[in-house]
């Protein structure tokens, strides 16, 4: 299997997610299954079935997690040094050319894509119109919105 990229904070994400999986929701869910067995008939018990559905989703989810989680490339910006280009895990200010709208992103791993906190993925169209240019370029994307023209103004490694 091919590793997946994933930032330092995504992981630990991931880790905490899985550890409040398997201590607290898990327990809790093998306690509802055996509250909802002692009702009786389990033909007809609702509570039973919805229990042993969330244990369904939770068991499917500890297994993605641990899946992705054993094939990360784990890769901390911070010890990087800043040549200016972009790359994974950067963080990137670039400026609408058309509009003179400036937006900062931090390019990251699918799993941890957010754009209401201005985290993208770095397979979509503007992460993969960034990738290997440097501060100063200009970048003609391809977005949902047509091509558009962007000055990369600023690239950290935080």
């Amino acid at each position: 299997m091919s590793q997946i990229p994933m930032t330092v904070q995504g992981a630990q994400r991931l880790r905490d997610e899985l550890q409040e999986l398997k201590t607290v929701k898990r327990p809790a869910i093998v306690l509802a299954i055996a509250e909802a067995r002692a009702h009786g008939d389990l033909k007809e018990n609702a509570e039973y079935h919805a229990a042993r559905e969330q244990q369904g989703f939770c068991e499917g989810r500890i297994q993605d997690i641990e899946a992705k989680l054993s094939n990360a490339q784990i890769i901390d910006i911070t010890k990087l040094p800043n040549n200016g280009k972009v790359i994974f895990g950067s963080t990137v200010t670039i400026l609408n050319l058309d509009t003179e709208e400036e937006v900062t992103y931090r390019i990251v791993g699918d799993d941890e894509a957010d754009i209401k906190n201005f985290r993208i993925s770095v397979n979509s169209p503007i992460a993969r119109g960034l990738i290997g240019k440097a501060e100063e370029d200009v970048v003609t994307i391809n977005t949902p919105a047509g091509m558009v023209e962007f000055e990369i103004t600023q690239v950290q490694y935080l």
